[in-house]
């Protein structure tokens, strides 16, 4: 499991006074107001700041930081990552998942033969959708609702599926075309 989990990008600055617009990453924007500080990751350079204020404009979120009162300070992290360590991430409900902790995950058909791993969360209005890479490099797209999900042990890092008719051809055990 990520020690970390991203919440946003900052995409650029925002006005003179140290200011960024931030591409949220969470599918709650509000979880922004909670938050007391975050860890700027550009790939080098990791550095954690208190968190001033927050706006929204459009489908972003503005952030100040605290002591970064200048657009010259804020400039280099454009393109940065905003993270929040796993304590401070917002408490999920029964049989939801951060998507990073999905990535990755082994794939099991009911009786646990090895199907395949989650590549990608495709997300939609209605549901989520998993991207599943089989065995033979080939995608299969599950839909992530009650009747297809059996199980997932996020410790274990597997997920147990049930594929509805019309998903998979189990005569030949190859994707519908």
């Amino acid at each position: 499991m990520e020690k970390r989990l991203q919440v946003g990008i900052i995409t650029t600055t925002h006005g003179l006074k140290g200011e960024v617009k931030v591409y949220p990453t969470t599918d709650d924007v509000n979880r922004f107001r909670k938050l007391k500080q975050v860890i700027l990751d550009n790939g080098r350079l990791q550095r954690i700041l208190e968190i001033e204020g927050v706006k929204f404009f459009k489908q972003l979120v503005i952030l100040k930081f605290k002591g970064l009162d200048d657009i010259s300070d804020v400039e280099q992290f454009r393109q940065c990552g905003i993270y929040v360590d796993r304590k401070d991430a917002v408490r999920l409900k029964k049989d939801e998942y951060f998507i990073a902790d999905l990535i990755g995950m082994r794939v099991e058909k009911e009786d646990g033969s090895a199907l395949g791993f989650l590549k990608d969360v495709i997300t939609t209005g209605a549901n989520d959708v998993y991207d599943v890479t089989l065995k033979d490099g080939r995608s299969l797209l599950i839909p992530a609702i009650r009747e297809c999900i059996l199980d997932v042990n996020v410790e274990e890092a597997r997920m147990r599926v049930h594929l509805l008719d019309g998903l998979m051809d189990e005569t030949e055990g190859e994707a519908a075309e």
